[in-house]
């Protein structure tokens, strides 16, 4: 069997963890319950064989994890709309870049679902106004540079400089919200409870807690090489017109992707090797920005979801979900019966 390395993301109050078979996200309710939500990986993503193909295979997990952060966010959201008062809020999700979502402006009128036309059409907007602030926007403001600038090789440059600043100011800025500023540290949770599987660890907080809150395989580290690779890549097309280069900034950032995904894959392979560490630094340096510490309510919500499918791939004992959570369904709301696994061969 190939070796499979688990993953996943933070969302508002809780943590998605994503198996070989099946994701699972648990969230931490008003009232300290941990309710978890979980569903099988049925789709062609994963059974394809373009998922071998290196290069590739990052395009179609790039997808594929904005489907799945999807289902987590709203999760997360409608366990929140249960419980929360008459004043509106926001659902924030985390891992590459946080995607601020507004809460519908409840008045008293009971729990509601957070999902459809809406959801889709803010996921939709924040993915193109990732890719206006971070790719567009840096160009643009090169543009009014381009005529002082005689090397194509230092405009790209500079193009880069800017885009890297923006990210930086962006995380920055962000993460002084104080819902964000939460989101952030079970950011951390998921990190360190990762680490702690890939070391053979019991999940619980005494166990969890020492380990590192940066990961090789964060996806904040994963933009940042994004941009990084953006410069070298851009800066072989020269400067054509205008048009061209917006238009390349757009089409060329899948396989931008694909490729700075292999390099990570390698680089968290083979990261005991120190010229390895040394070129994923600024990748773990970015992650300051992105993770806080995490408390021990925190760390076993992250444990739950990761045992959750670490069980659904037989890679961990189904004894050990004893007790371990509440199940819901996508509506966060529980399950009148409980079941070990929220799977179709365990409900039957």
């Amino acid at each position: 069997m190939a070796e499979f390395h688990y993953g996943g993301q933070a969302v508002m109050e809780g943590v998605m963890m994503r198996g070989r078979s099946d994701m699972a996200v648990a969230v931490r309710a008003e009232d300290g319950r941990i309710l978890y939500y979980q569903e099988p990986l049925t789709s062609w993503v994963y059974t394809s064989r373009i998922m071998k193909l290196p290069f590739l295979r990052g395009i179609v997990l790039l997808w594929d994890a904005l489907l799945l952060g999807t289902r987590a966010l709203v999760f997360s959201a409608n366990v929140g709309l249960q419980e929360e008062g008459d004043a509106p809020g926001t659902t924030v999700t985390a891992d590459v870049v946080p995607t601020i979502i507004p809460n519908p402006d409840k008045k008293g009128e009971g729990p509601q679902e957070l999902s459809g036309i809406a959801l889709w059409g803010t996921v939709a907007f924040s993915l193109l106004f990732g890719i206006a602030l971070f790719f567009v926007l840096p160009l643009i403001l090169v543009r009014f540079l381009d005529q002082h600038i005689a090397s194509s090789f230092v405009a790209n440059l500079i193009e880069g400089a800017f885009r890297l600043g923006i990210l930086v100011l962006y995380l920055g800025l962000i993460g002084r919200v104080p819902d964000i500023q939460r989101v952030f540290r079970y950011h951390g949770a998921e990190h360190k409870t990762i680490h702690a599987y890939e070391r053979g660890l019991p999940l619980d907080a005494e166990h969890i807690r020492p380990m590192p809150i940066e990961h090789p395989r964060c996806g904040t580290g994963f933009l940042l090489v994004v941009l990084l690779f953006s410069i070298v890549v851009f800066s072989l097309l020269g400067r054509p017109p205008f048009l061209i280069r917006i238009l390349s900034r757009i089409l060329l950032v899948p396989f931008i992707a694909g490729v700075a995904y292999e390099f990570l894959k390698l680089g968290a392979k083979y990261y005991h090797v120190r010229l390895v560490r040394l070129l994923l630094a600024p990748s773990m340096a970015l992650q300051k920005l992105t993770t806080r510490t995490p408390d021990d309510g925190m760390l076993e919500v992250a444990a739950v979801a990761l045992r959750r499918v670490l069980v659904a791939d037989d890679m961990l004992a189904a004894r050990t979900l004893a007790d371990d959570g509440i199940r819901a369904d996508q509506k966060g709301i529980p399950v009148a019966r409980p079941a070990l696994l929220a799977t179709p061969a365990a409900d039957g």
